[in-house]
């Protein structure tokens, strides 16, 4: 990383709101020990609190489908060249169940190929009407931020509900957050890294 990262455990001399911060994060992951990005982050523990509560609910209390949300945040990814966020939710959304061939998609189809996701049949790409139309806003929301009326009436027309599109908005805004956060610093020092395969991704 550009800059050495926190310490693992708060430091002896810390205001007592340090350690709960620490222990909330560490909440969050367990199992898993805390990750570089968390590590970053702690630099400032208020930022790291806030990020973790919004990021927690973005990945654990939304109503969507996990393979909706993968598939949007992997995407992010890939137009952001954020290696690091590829490689875990690539694999994520493969677990969710969007087909190998639909990642394929997602990691090699340029910025913009799904704006006409109305004209796409269902499965071309790999990808379902639902996962097109997820996809279009994605690349919308990431490379031009204001999104087209074409492509937002397109999620209504596969039938995602009011709170589901709020819901994709904030994770597809969440996970810009992420990457570019990642990139800009070199977290998990990925940046000369190149994007897993997806063959690679399907092994875990």
């Amino acid at each position: 990383m550009r800059l050495p990262y926190a310490p693992s455990d708060p430091p002896p001399d810390s205001p007592a709101s340090v350690p709960q911060i620490y222990d909330q994060i560490r909440a969050r992951r367990h199992p898993r020990p805390l990750i570089p990005l968390d590590l970053a982050l702690l630099h400032s523990p208020p930022v790291a609190s806030g990020w973790s509560a919004f990021l927690g609910a973005i990945r654990g209390q939304t109503s969507l489908e996990a393979r909706v949300l993968e598939l949007a945040i992997a995407r992010v990814a890939v137009l952001n060249t954020a290696v690091h966020e590829w490689n875990v939710h690539g694999a994520l959304a493969l677990k969710a169940g969007v087909s190998a061939e639909g990642m394929e998609t997602v990691r090699k189809a340029a910025a913009g190929v799904a704006e006409d996701s109305g004209e796409k049949a269902e499965g071309e790409g790999g990808l379902s009407a639902r996962e097109w139309a997820v996809l279009a806003y994605t690349d919308q929301m990431t490379r031009k931020v204001k999104v087209d009326d074409g492509v937002f009436e397109r999620l209504k027309e596969v039938v995602f509900n009011d709170r589901e599109i709020v819901e994709i908005t904030a994770a597809v805004g969440a996970y810009n957050c992420v990457s570019r956060f990642l990139v800009a610093l070199d977290v998990g020092e990925m940046n000369s890294h190149e994007l897993k395969s997806v063959e690679d991704l399907s092994k875990g």
